[in-house]
């Protein structure tokens, strides 16, 4: 369904004006030109840091909704989103494949559209959407039946709409597109059913395909129309036919080095999980075993698809710790460049710019069972009697020995993405303290069909406690100081030069805090659980933050015991937005 509402307002796509271009130089930009956001992240670096300082530590209190915008109908759940902002308009997409602009002086609707979801659509983990990307005059964004769509800013008007995978088999889309030069690049989501993760660079302005690049070994890429190179080697890490259906999802999109010219796209766990079924289970000298490219972070030529390099954060992996999870480029105190990307499986990691190499790792939650550590090499060193069992070697086969793992398998970080600040050079981790009982099953694969064997439930490690959102040293491991909160903290951070880092909670309060002491500055209840992306940018000299509401997401679908705890939270659909009014900006 699409609907159009024209509005001629503070010079908003009024009849007969010409649009505004959104350009390469923009979206390199985007970070220093507070006026606008036009990428997720905040800049393709994702960040997520703005220098405004007009809202800081000392006026932060006065912060109040400039106003709300509702999504309305009956699809309240999963606002994972994150705005964008450019030429007075808001362009944010809501759950179940919805994309909204909204007038962003007055929250009016300018237009929305719907996609038409088939009937059959397989989304493991709810029915998000993270974002929309922004280039020349049009607005793009992935649905939850694997096809990206291109839109007349302007109008709402479909001007392309492209396949990107086969939802029948599993395929579906969720994460923000990203553009470079051009070409719009997207990832897939599926890895819980058996299907094989790609990254896909289209001609932005046609939709036409110019490279694929596939990122289970033994697949081919393909360039213009040809195949190109084959990933890695075939069957050197997996055996038989398994890699034909081997999972790899990268589902949560990538980010852009512009100074080494790289795409970096995390790939999650190989599939199925039961690491056993893939030849896993036991280590090998050879590091045969491990399953490439899945659970790992490539680096990859945006030019041609081809990978530059590879680090692999979890091989042989068992616990379903997908190695998705945004990779940031920084400098660190030192002068170094650096990446830093906090896994899913509990550790932090930080790997060199030019290629991909380790250089450091520390845990940045507690009690982590399935690893002692990690080793020189960046490879984990397993604790093997923590691998979930091999049904095979049980008496009856139909289920192999339940281990107690920490973290469970949503992650000591999921999806929400932490925040840098190039004022403190910490890193603001929205991070989990769980655990899990997980056990392997016989499985097959069948096209459409879970493909896990495996089974679990996730047990909260304290009493008083999941969510931790951690200041993170990525020179010493060492955590500067943490906001406990009751429930798992399921949204993105972001940081300002005001000396602030936005977070939401799922008991609904977008929360801001000292960057340095961590002391909670300002909150607000916004009527549902938080678990969008903060943004912030300036317009008329005044200084305004905007985050979604609306509960949902994997937890209350795969949470186990701590569903239960968070049960009572309430789906909700809003976009709100707030400033500090501009007589008290300068209130102390």
């Amino acid at each position: 369904m699409h609907r159009f509402l024209l509005v001629a307002t503070a010079g908003v796509l009024a009849s007969g004006v010409a649009q505004a271009q959104v350009t390469e130089d923009d979206l390199q930009n985007d970070q220093s030109v507070t006026t606008q956001i036009v990428t997720n992240g905040m800049g393709r670096h994702l960040q997520r840091y703005s220098p405004l300082d007009i809202i800081n530590t000392s006026n932060v209190k006065n912060l109040v909704p400039a106003w709300a915008f509702s999504f309305g109908g009956e699809k309240q759940r999963g606002q994972e989103s994150q705005p964008l902002i450019y030429d007075g308009v808001m362009y944010v997409t809501g759950s179940y494949s919805r994309l909204y602009a909204i007038d962003v002086k007055t929250g009016e609707e300018i237009w929305q559209y719907d996609a038409r979801l088939p009937e059959g659509i397989l989304p493991c983990c709810d029915v998000v959407n993270r974002g929309a990307a922004i280039y020349g005059d049009k607005v793009y964004f992935g649905t939850l039946d694997a096809r990206i769509v291109a839109l007349d800013r302007k109008t709402g008007d479909v001007v392309w709409r492209k396949k990107i995978a086969d939802y029948k088999a599993g395929y579906s889309y969720t994460a923000a597109p990203l553009i470079v030069n051009g070409l719009i690049i997207t990832g897939n989501s599926g890895g819980e059913f058996g299907v094989v993760g790609e990254v896909q660079a289209r001609d932005a302005e046609t939709g036409d395909m110019v490279w694929t690049r596939p990122v289970i070994e033994g697949h081919m890429g393909t360039f213009k129309g040809e195949e190109s190179t084959m990933t890695g080697t075939l069957n050197a890490t997996w055996p038989g036919d398994m890699w034909k259906t081997g999972g790899g999802a990268t589902w949560l999109g990538g980010s852009y080095d512009a100074e080494t010219d790289t795409l970096v796209f995390g790939t999650g766990n190989p599939a199925p999980w039961n690491s056993h079924l893939r030849n896993a289970g036991e280590p090998r000298p050879d590091n045969s075993g491990d399953n490439l490219y899945a659970a790992s972070r490539l680096g990859i030529d945006p030019a041609n698809g081809e990978i530059k390099w590879h680090f692999q954060t979890t091989p042989r992996e068992g616990w379903d710790f997908d190695g998705v999870n945004e990779v940031i480029p920084f400098e660190d105190a030192n002068g170094n460049k650096r990446y830093a990307t906090a896994d899913r499986n509990g550790f932090f990691y930080v790997l060199n710019r030019e290629d991909g190499a380790f250089v450091d790792a520390f845990p940045f939650v507690k009690d982590i069972t399935w690893a002692e550590g990690i080793d020189e090499n960046g490879r984990p060193v397993f604790v093997e009697d923590n691998r979930p069992g091999d049904p095979a070697a049980a008496a009856d086969g139909a289920k192999g020995e339940n281990v107690f793992s920490i973290p469970s398998f949503l992650g000591g970080k999921n999806w929400m993405p932490m925040a840098y600040s190039q004022k403190t050079g910490l890193f603001y981790i929205p991070s989990n303290e769980w655990g899990m009982d997980i056990w392997n099953e016989p499985i097959s694969y069948k096209k459409g069909a879970a493909y896990l064997g495996a089974g679990f439930t996730i047990k909260p490690l304290f009493e008083d406690y999941i969510g931790s959102l951690k200041a993170f040293d990525p020179l010493t491991g060492e955590v500067k100081w943490e906001y406990k909160n009751n429930a798992p903290l399921w949204s993105g951070v972001m940081t300002t030069a005001g000396g602030l880092v936005f977070a939401g909670t799922p008991e609904g309060h977008l929360k801001a805090f000292n960057d340095e002491t961590g002391e909670e500055l300002w909150s607000f209840q916004t009527g549902s659980g938080v678990v969008g992306q903060p943004i912030t940018w300036e317009m008329d000299g005044e200084q305004y933050v905007a985050v979604l509401s609306g509960w949902g997401g994997a937890v209350p679908l795969w949470g186990g015991e701590v569903a239960k705890k968070v049960n009572y939270l309430n789906q909700g659909g809003l976009v709100w937005v707030f400033k500090v009014p501009k007589q008290l900006a300068s209130s102390d």
